[in-house]
């Protein structure tokens, strides 16, 4: 695999994320409708396991292939931006529910 697909791999994990999370998040803050609520949560859980998949992933194929170790690793650093952003976006969600 070359380094530019492990590193749009990464990017894009972090993307669709990112993406996913606010529009649940700005979807319910903008309309109240709890339906957005819900699929934030259960973005949380599924995407959750989602990038758990592609992380080992990364990690694995890096401890294979010494080459391409840095690159893993960059891209694992691009996906872990994930967590805090989702514990804010859980936190603001929260808040707001109640």
């Amino acid at each position: 695999m070359k380094d530019q697909n492990i590193l749009k791999l990464g990017k894009a994990g972090f993307g669709l994320s990112f993406l996913a999370g606010n529009t649940c998040l700005f979807g319910y803050l903008i309309t109240k409708n709890f339906w957005f609520a819900d699929s934030g949560f259960l973005l949380l859980v599924y995407g959750t396991v989602v990038n758990l998949m592609i992380v080992s992933g990364l990690l694995i194929y890096g401890a294979i292939r010494k080459a391409k170790r840095t690159t893993c690793f960059q891209s694992v650093g691009i996906l872990l931006i994930n967590i805090p952003i989702a514990i804010i976006y859980t936190m603001i969600g929260i808040t707001h529910l109640k």
